[in-house]
């Protein structure tokens, strides 16, 4: 293999395809990436198993050929060589050189034979083509939501949902759920589950593909596969039914609130500097006419914070953990929001002042004394 191309472009790619690169295996090969030289393209792929990605990048090849290199290794060394152009050969041992005009490293790689294939989605499959900015939108306003617990299984992934009239997300974990739709019409229906961790990736992938073009989804029984201009990424379903999202969602309350989404967000990040303090990072609301108050206290102190609100229905006093409500309204958009009570120990419901475009439930927590 004998190819050189543009250092800047190469890192790039490096950044993306080493998204997939195993860092819990044993195994060298999958701590590694896969080079190959083909036509005027340099093909680089990697897999955790869960998640593979192959990208491609323009070269100038007068060898072509595959070798494994070290993707933690071969990933230092091309970012911090210097813009311009890299020369990068392999023999037949599978010994790497990546060479510029100045500086020269020689290392050990791996025979190609052993690299996982890649294998596309082929079975059942069910083809949509969504917006990108819309569909690493959708994944940002729901994915925080998903267990990282990895015994809590089906719940460590974010549901996608295609319905004939519009795209639904979900992610929940317990102690909140968040969901959010899109409208738009689609041939037929389907649910997966991917893991928040990978679905996660794909909106990194998203970040840094800078296309106009949709992303094409593949979807299998065992795998669906996400195509860019220059990069795929085959990720592992989940197995089993998800959680009946629809059933928990609240259908009244007593108390229902319209309040500016940044002034209360301001205030409970404040009020949380000493929740962290105290234990479930909890802090206090209290409802009483126009007026929302937040408190929190700890051994360290206490805290205050007033903010003005419209309000329909009981007066309210309720706990809730800081972090999943800031959580919540980072991923809003709107300028304001309502927020739907039923009592002191029944979850809230955060959502658009019109329509159900987005929806996040957080559970209180009960208050002592």
């Amino acid at each position: 293999m004998k190819f050189n191309c543009s250092q800047q472009k190469l890192s790039k790619a490096l950044n993306t395809v080493s998204k997939a690169v195993s860092t819990r295996s044993a195994l060298p090969i999958l701590k590694g990436i896969l080079l190959k030289a083909e036509g005027n393209e340099l093909i680089m792929s990697a897999s955790d198993m869960d998640i593979s990605i192959v990208k491609k990048t323009e070269i100038l090849c007068e060898e072509e050929g595959s070798v494994v290199v070290n993707a933690k290794l071969f990933g230092d060394i091309i970012r911090k060589l210097p813009g311009g152009d890299i020369y990068i050969t392999s023999d037949e041992e599978n010994n790497v050189t990546v060479k510029t005009s100045f500086s020269e490293f020689n290392i050990v790689g791996i025979s190609p034979d052993e690299f996982p294939k890649i294998k596309d989605t082929e079975d059942d499959i069910y083809k949509v083509s969504l917006d990108k900015k819309l569909f690493g939108d959708m994944i940002r306003k729901t994915s925080f939501a998903a267990s990282i617990d990895e015994s809590k299984g089906i719940i460590t992934g974010v549901l996608t949902e295609i319905e004939r009239d519009s795209l639904n997300m979900v992610a929940l974990d317990g102690f909140r759920m968040s969901v959010v739709r899109e409208k738009m019409a689609n041939e037929g229906e389907k649910k997966v589950v991917i893991n928040g961790r990978l679905i996660n990736e794909i909106k990194n992938i998203i970040s840094d593909s800078e296309d106009e073009e949709d992303v094409d989804i593949l979807i299998g029984s065992k795998n669906a596969s996400f195509i860019f201009k220059d990069t795929k990424a085959v990720v592992r379903l989940l197995e089993g039914d998800f959680i009946k999202y629809k059933d928990i969602l609240p259908k009244d309350g007593s108390c229902t609130v319209i309040t500016d989404r940044n002034v209360l967000l301001d205030s409970i990040e404040r009020a949380s500097l000493l929740a962290k303090e105290g234990k479930n990072n909890l802090i206090k609301i209290t409802i009483n006419n126009e007026l929302l108050v937040i408190t929190s206290r700890s051994e360290e102190g206490k805290v205050k914070e007033e903010v003005i609100i419209e309000k329909e229905g009981d007066d309210i006093e309720i706990g809730f953990n800081s972090k999943y409500m800031i959580d919540a309204l980072k991923a809003v958009d709107d300028e304001h929001i309502k927020i739907i009570f039923k009592g002191s120990t029944s979850p809230c419901l955060i959502k658009s002042l019109e329509g159900d475009s987005y929806e996040y439930l957080v559970l209180p927590v009960r208050i002592s004394g």
